[in-house]
């Protein structure tokens, strides 16, 4: 039932965070941004997952993703809540040493540290099997060498480090699996450049080289032979967040969308009495309404420690999500008409950013692979 129906204690944080989210200054540059996540921080939303021995709130994704989406539905999202403390904070949480945790987890959850997260790989896209970049031993120090290639990271250039996915060779079967390095940003051979995107986001996306990055020993977060169970313990809460920010999002575009429906008069009548426009934008509410509820089945699972139930049910988040999201905006414009291109209005800027929440970090054709395969067991086709 808790799925269901919020406690009063998630409503109150809700009515709180939309509070704050609408008191603050559209973030429409990165001194913006950096100042919105200070002052999210300082209130204990953007560490509100994180434990509370180590500054948190100690609570779970459940919340960290009701946080995120009051914020993206005043027009504030925070696209590194998805990274910072949702990935990261959660595998050195779950994964780290007391080292680890001590050094990482209270900055991450005050807001002073941030997190990137590298894990696609231009040859690799989504499929985390065909991962290149390597790690392996130096014999005589014990240090990690680290070398490969990672594309579309964001917020590299605002983060104190990078939590990358590398390969070891296993020393029994000779192939390799999956690890997770914290890469500093100053690591010598650790290279990042822009790529050009037509994305108005204020968190940009970089390409990452590492050319022979030596780490020590400790750089390594959790055990080297736990890395496929420890890498989706943090893609899980990715893709809850990405459904929250894809949601978020929908609801935002779509409150544009009523307050112009009610205030726009044709013929001495405003526009939102007529079906036309009425009934695609309660579509739309109906759509991003069932999209949550599955983001908050997803999230309370993760929360649970059912990794395999939040697995199945958090890439149905995310695809409900991101297919809402794109409607959403899409008939927000659409009702808005040309005012909906228009800068004035800033709708027109998310008709590309709400493609992010289709494509990434999982695309919705790798979604439904998923499910097919693993939900409904028919056979693959590759």
């Amino acid at each position: 039932m808790t799925t269901l129906i919020e406690s009063e204690e998630h409503k109150s944080l809700r009515a709180a965070v939309s509070a704050f989210a609408q008191t603050h200054p559209h973030t429409t540059g990165a001194e913006d941004n950096t100042r919105l996540w200070q002052a999210a921080a300082k209130l204990g939303y953007i560490g509100v997952n994180l434990p509370e021995a180590y500054g948190g709130g100690g609570a779970g994704i459940t919340e960290l993703a009701l946080v995120l989406e009051e914020l993206g539905a005043a027009g504030n999202p925070l696209l590194m809540m998805i990274v910072s403390p949702a990935i990261c904070g959660t595998v050195i949480a779950r994964f780290g040493t007391e080292e680890q945790k001590r050094e990482w987890l209270p900055p991450l959850a005050d807001g002073t540290r941030l997190m990137a997260f590298g894990i696609t790989e231009p040859d690799a896209g989504s499929n985390s099997h065909r991962i290149t970049t390597t790690a392996r031993r130096d014999p005589a120090t014990g240090d990690w060498i680290l070398t490969g290639r990672k594309v579309f990271v964001s917020g590299v250039d605002i983060a104190d480090a990078t939590l990358i996915v590398g390969r070891t060779e296993d020393a029994r079967t000779g192939k390799l699996k999956p690890c997770l390095f914290i890469v500093p940003r100053d690591a010598e051979g650790f290279e990042r450049r822009p790529i050009d995107m037509e994305l108005n986001a204020v968190e940009r996306q970089f390409e990452l080289t590492l050319d022979d990055v030596r780490l020590p020993a400790d750089a390594l977060v959790g055990d080297e032979d736990a890395g496929l169970l420890q890498l989706f313990a943090g893609l899980n809460p990715e893709r809850v967040m990405t459904a929250a920010f894809g949601i978020g999002m929908g609801r935002y575009a779509l409150s544009r969308a009523l307050e112009y429906a009610r205030e726009r008069t044709v013929w001495k009548t405003p526009i939102g009495a007529h079906q036309a426009i009425a009934h695609p934008l309660a579509q739309a509410h109906i759509d991003l309404e069932l999209a949550r509820l599955m983001m908050q089945k997803a999230a309370h699972l993760y929360d649970a420690g059912d990794d395999v139930g939040a697995g199945e049910a958090a890439n149905m988040a995310k695809y409900a999500a991101g297919e809402a999201c794109v409607k959403a905006v899409d008939q927000a414009v659409h009702t808005l008409g040309g005012n909906g291109l228009t800068r004035e209005y800033g709708l027109a800027r998310l008709i590309t950013a709400s493609r992010v929440a289709r494509i990434a970090p999982v695309s919705r054709e790798m979604i439904l692979n998923y499910v097919s395969h693993q939900t409904l067991g028919l056979p693959k086709s590759y």
